[in-house]
């Protein structure tokens, strides 16, 4: 399938590059191209950040009525194109059909969600002690905000990050991963079918210099967001104080724990534990990373894990209708096979997989690692990949110490009946999520890490918080 070309959107039109230049998208699936994007240029992004602050001037000026309706209007065009945007991300990631639903979905909901949850923040009164003063709390809208987003979820990243910022009355520039621009270029031409306000939404992608680090140095921006690596978050951070004093909020990287106790469900953990790994081939930011299992339930686990992964289908498309699809990239391939060698250097065993497909594609096989030295250096890696490491603990003790020995704080996962176990885990695990004996994720549930896994939470009420500047009011009665 071949998607044609597609335009950079910035104030309100579809534009090519002021240079001409395009981007190959090639489907990770088997490799062929796809696409072609514009490749936007520093003078295209200096354009689209003069056109966001025009548009927020504009849009946050609207009442909070007119601009649900400009929302709801995008949403439902949004459902109208939704096959399309389904296969764009099945092509653009090499994501399998079913995943696709939950992209769409996730950029709906937040939409719906923000334009309704906005209503309902209040002007905060504050009381005088004195009883000479009247305060209040009064909230505005920050300004421009620029979103960089990662590749894995293309469309739930977009949404995370749209929702809140035409809610709360910001425009906003979105710079998708080179991985999987097609869906965001693609929401861009369904903004531009509807006369959606000008400037309000931009999107474009570009090489890091011309792109990125033109957005971040001029003093335009004043919310800088990011769903990436804990890496690029310092290099933005780095780049956006040059010229002025910005907000960032950042949900990076994770190095999640799922911890199994011997009076779990161990059906119900290993069955929770294989679908977060074999579920978008591994690329979630909140996958269990490190498994770690009671000595008692190990050889169990190992067994029940392993015959999961060897049922496993990995291919493409719908004809295939597999169970896990491609990684996204070849670089991801270097990088996991990378990783898995330096288990068994470490002292791991092998017990299923590790090693690529031999096919079209950048496919990885489902892999099942015994890693018996508990202090080896990779566990202190994301794998972002449908590699699960399994190390032994005995007691409640020792694996808060292992589970606690990273530098990321996103995700955890405890499985256990005991609630004593439960609450020790809730006081002392330092993760921003800790999800008991099941998992769940939402727009309404608030997302976001401790650490070095970011600041600012995404997805709930709380998220809008990061839109909004607060301004006392004090006034002589």
């Amino acid at each position: 399938m071949n998607f044609g070309l597609k335009k950079l959107y910035i104030n309100g039109q579809l534009i090519d590059s002021s240079n001409g230049d395009t981007f190959d998208v090639v489907c990770p699936g088997d490799e062929k191209k796809i696409a072609n994007i514009a490749w936007a240029t520093a003078e295209d992004t200096n354009k689209a950040l003069w056109s966001a602050q025009a548009g927020f001037e504009y849009w946050s000026a609207l009442s909070t009525d007119d601009r649900k309706a400009w929302i709801n209007k995008l949403r439902d065009k949004i459902i109208d194109h939704q096959k399309l945007l389904r296969e764009s991300i099945m092509y653009e990631m090499g994501k399998v059909w079913t995943g696709t639903e939950e992209d769409l979905t996730s950029l709906t909901n937040s939409l719906a969600y923000y334009a309704d949850e906005v209503e309902k923040r209040e002007t905060e009164k504050l009381v005088d002690k004195e009883g000479t003063h009247k305060h209040n709390m009064v909230s505005k809208p920050i300004g421009v905000v620029v979103a960089f987003l990662a590749y894995n979820f293309p469309l739930l990243n977009l949404g995370f990050k749209l929702g809140p910022a035409l809610a709360s009355g910001c425009s906003i520039i979105i710079k998708p991963s080179e991985f999987s621009p097609l869906s965001a270029y693609i929401i861009g031409e369904i903004c531009a079918s509807i006369d959606f306000p000008k400037g309000v939404i931009n999107i474009l992608c570009g090489d890091v210099e011309h792109v990125g680090k033109v957005l971040c140095e001029s003093r335009i921006p004043k919310l800088i967001t990011l769903i990436g690596s804990t890496n690029t978050a310092k290099k933005l951070m780095i780049q956006g104080s040059h010229s002025s004093l910005k907000r960032y909020s950042m949900e990076c990287g994770g190095n999640a724990p799922f911890i199994v106790f011997p009076d779990a469900d161990l059906d119900t953990a290993i069955a929770h534990g294989a679908a977060l790994k074999i579920g978008n081939a591994g690329q979630i930011c909140v996958a269990p990373n490190r498994f770690f299992i009671h000595t008692d339930i190990i050889d169990q686990f190992l067994k029940g894990m392993q015959k999961k992964f060897e049922g496993v289908n990995v291919g493409f498309g719908l004809e295939a209708n597999p169970d896990m699809g491609p990684l996204a990239n070849k670089q991801s391939i270097g990088k996991i096979s990378k990783i898995v060698s330096a288990a068994m250097n470490q002292g791991g065993e092998l017990l299923f997989g590790g090693k690529p497909l031999d096919r079209s594609g950048y496919y990885y096989e489902p892999t099942l690692i015994h890693l018996k030295n508990k202090e080896a250096e990779v566990l202190q890696d994301e794998v972002f990949g449908p590699v699960a490491m399994v190390v032994s603990f005995s007691t409640k003790e020792e694996v808060l110490e292992l589970s606690n020995n990273t530098s990321a704080g996103l995700a955890s996962y405890v499985y256990t009946k005991d609630d004593a176990k439960i609450q020790f885990f809730i006081d002392q695990l330092e993760f921003g999520e800790i999800h008991i004996n099941g998992f769940k994720f939402d727009i309404y549930l608030p997302h976001g890490g401790i650490k070095d896994s970011g600041s600012g939470v995404d997805c709930s009420p709380l998220a809008l918080d990061e839109y909004f500047i607060q301004k006392r009011v004090t006034q002589l009665i």
